[in-house]
């Protein structure tokens, strides 16, 4: 009888546990689900309009990469898809965006919005992406002074402000340029740009 009893108990505290569990990965996947919508999957020219609008809009032209003079802007081949295929983006660690809005001005169908050079406007509209740093490889976050990623942000102690030993803090004005990226000296880089919707 009590073996019983011991069993019917376990079972039903089982079975509240699953449910609790089912309700959090309900409730918790439809908030990753929503964070996943302003997450592009790829880093997109500035100026972009949110992903399923720039893929409607995109004529798959290169202009935009024609026009670069930094050469960061690339086009997507097969290994992405036909959805995404010939589409503008950037890799920063290989070359990182100068912000001179040129390929904003070239762009036919306005799946990359004109932005005007300054830079308050650049600060203001432009959204590629979010500098974050890994304090466990940073440099800086060892207490062994760096900067390097500091030195080459275009908006410092706007974009990102400088801490003990010089550690890159990132705020919010954070364009997503990938400047800092690309300047990183550690291998493999300790800060990385995270896409995101404009």
């Amino acid at each position: 009888m009590v073996s019983t009893l011991k069993r019917r108990a376990f079972l039903q505290m089982g079975a509240a546990f699953m449910g609790t569990a089912a309700f959090c990965l309900a409730t918790g996947g439809r908030a990753i689900a929503q964070a996943a919508k302003r997450i592009r999957p790829f880093l997109r020219p500035p100026g972009a309009l949110p992903e399923e609008e720039f893929l409607q809009r995109c004529i798959r032209c290169a202009r935009c990469a024609q026009v670069c003079p930094n050469t960061a802007i690339r086009l997507k081949g097969f290994g992405s898809g036909l959805k995404h295929l010939n589409t503008p983006y950037l890799r920063p660690r290989d070359q990182a965006c100068m912000l001179c809005m040129k390929c904003t001005q070239v762009c036919p169908t306005g799946a990359l919005r004109p932005i005007s050079v300054a830079d308050e406007t650049v600060r203001a509209e432009v959204r590629m992406g979010r500098a974050v740093v890994d304090k466990s490889m940073c440099y800086s976050y060892q207490k062994r002074t760096c900067g390097v990623c500091i030195r080459a942000c275009p908006f410092p102690g706007v974009a990102m402000k400088t801490g003990l030993y010089e550690q890159p803090i990132v705020t919010d004005a954070c364009v997503g340029c990938g400047l800092c990226e690309r300047a990183c000296i550690h291998i493999p880089q300790a800060i990385r740009i995270v896409p995101v919707e404009a």
